[in-house]
């Protein structure tokens, strides 16, 4: 069995609640139901949702876990980190008070131990929704051990103590996940280092703290650590933070990254890391062809995701993959027909919502279609997704550079918060929203936004896309005054003035003539 278990500290009444629900001591895996509609390998997001969606429909399924019932995201990773980001906010709100009329005498005072507590507090009482004992109840065979496929109607399922249990299948789904996995830097073996795995364990503030990779969980935790009092040096390849974002939007976030003390470290090449005194460790980079060095106390390494495909024995069922998971067709199905994959393992979208969405096609196409009739594609999903900084960088869609390669020829409208009188009110006015079309058209294509709630604005953007519903549409949807979300509706109206030809604003201007006299 993993070791993920012991990642579960300290081993506190909060920790003990989490592991009482996610991998209980003293669980018995059941007698099996032979044979299974459905054994889902995984108990992440896609595998709960594929499970538990298949029980409901009347199928037996069988669950393996090897490790953590709720994957990373529960454990090491969305809830843990959003948990650690919203004691950050909090402490940076106080200390930003004095601009509203607050002031605060005695300055901010991070109890860093206490916003931890409160982290995993809140992570175990949000546990209980992917326990063993809900999923049990649904009628699903919970198996805790490693799953490995034997041939393509059996599946062994071996426990750390040596047991050995097999399943026959129908059916089989591969959602083991993916992990975090370090770049090759030179020294690194010499250091203990933290990953997302790790990082959650922390009850003591770093006083220097060194995060490599500027991607969305580098930036989120640089931003959250520094708000809560560490000097933090954020090592990046590139000369910006979170590359793969619209540009501009990134540089606003930069911006605020910069207001809140963090240390970029740009064009950070070469690396050499190695321990320094006290148990400290050191870092040294290239930096425009400089030598550079750094001293820290904690070190995380935020950049690589391993697919988790080791002791899965895929050989023996000829399912393909490489170093970046489990090939997959636009049906979510693997290079064997019986067996199909979903979430991490074999999606570019490394997403909980995107591996919720994909469980639900595999559970259509898995159990209810027949031959090429009542499939779901991949390929039509629109997927959103969100990078908690502050201020969040939320998407959807095509990128302009992506729409170029496409050869999608595209209008941008833009509408900055700074022309937005709850932005403005909030003193949260730096960001915007951008919104690409098919030119000529209202079609959204993608969309950008940049504000303090971004992922919570994208959502009325993705729904309109799913819907078919244009720019014109969203201008006559009637928005509270005053909100954030008005800057929508706003890039509405801008795509309306578009449509005023010449020859309509004259008529226009001859009824507004008629109807006032003049």
């Amino acid at each position: 069995m993993a070791s993920e278990l012991i990642q579960l500290q300290p081993h506190d009444e909060h920790n003990s609640k989490l592991e009482a629900n996610v991998h209980p001591p003293t669980w018995t895996n059941p007698t099996p139901s032979q044979p299974y509609h459905l054994v889902v390998i995984g108990a992440g997001t896609a595998g709960l949702v594929t499970a538990a969606g298949a029980a409901g429909l009347g199928a037996r399924v069988a669950l393996i876990e090897r490790e953590l019932m709720g994957g990373d995201c529960l454990n090491v990773g969305c809830v843990p980190s959003k948990g650690v980001i919203r004691a950050a906010r909090v402490a940076a709100t106080v200390r930003d008070a004095s601009p509203y009329g607050v002031e605060v005498p005695e300055g901010v005072a991070v109890d860093f131990a206490k916003a931890m507590q409160r982290m995993r507090r809140l992570r175990a009482s949000i546990s209980p929704a992917d326990s063993a004992k809900r999923f049990s109840d649904l009628g699903i065979d919970v198996f805790f051990g490693q799953g490995a496929f034997v041939n393509d109607n059996t599946i062994m399922v071996t426990r750390g103590d040596g047991s050995v249990t097999p399943l026959h299948y129908k059916k089989a789904v591969i959602a083991s996940g993916a992990r975090a996995s370090a770049p090759p830097i030179e020294g690194l073996d010499s250091v203990h280092y933290l990953t997302n795995e790790s990082l959650f364990s922390l009850t003591e503030l770093p006083r220097r703290f060194g995060i490599v990779g500027g991607g969305p969980i580098g930036s989120e935790m640089a931003q959250a650590f520094a708000r809560f009092g560490s000097e933090v040096f954020l090592f990046q390849r590139g000369d910006h933070i979170l590359p793969r974002e619209d540009a501009d939007a990134a540089a606003v976030v930069q911006k605020h990254f910069e207001r809140d003390g963090i240390q970029l470290m740009f064009d950070s090449k070469d690396m050499k890391v190695g321990p320094a005194d006290d148990g400290a460790i050191r870092v040294q980079v290239t930096q425009d062809g400089k030598p550079s060095e750094t001293i820290v106390d904690q070190l995380l390494i935020a950049v690589g995701r391993a697919p988790n495909v080791d002791g899965l024995n895929l050989e023996a069922v000829k399912v393909k993959y490489d170093h970046a998971g489990v090939d997959v067709n636009d049906f979510m199905q693997t290079s064997n027909p019986r067996i199909y994959a979903a979430g991490d393992i074999c999606s570019k979208y490394k997403f909980t919502h995107a591996a919720d969405f994909q469980a639900r096609i595999v559970i259509q196409n898995a159990l209810f279609a027949v031959g090429p009739f009542g499939k779901k594609k991949a390929s039509d999903l629109v997927i959103p997704w969100a990078t908690y900084t502050s201020p969040e960088i939320a998407h959807v869609g095509l990128y302009e550079q992506e729409a170029k390669q496409a050869g999608v020829e595209i209008d941008t409208y833009i509408q900055h918060f700074a022309d937005v009188d709850r932005a403005i009110l909030e003193g949260q006015d730096d960001g915007f929203v951008k919104i690409h079309t098919k030119k000529g058209t209202g079609t959204i294509v993608g969309a950008t936004i940049v504000a303090e709630n971004a992922g919570d604005m994208i959502s009325e953007i993705t729904v309109a896309m799913v819907g078919g519903l244009g720019l014109g549409k969203i201008a006559s949807a009637i928005h509270p005054y005053p909100t954030q979300a008005e800057a929508i509706r706003k890039l509405g109206d801008q795509f309306n003035r578009t449509r005023l030809t010449p020859i309509s604003k004259g008529v226009l201007g001859c009824l507004r003539r008629l109807n006032v006299g003049a």
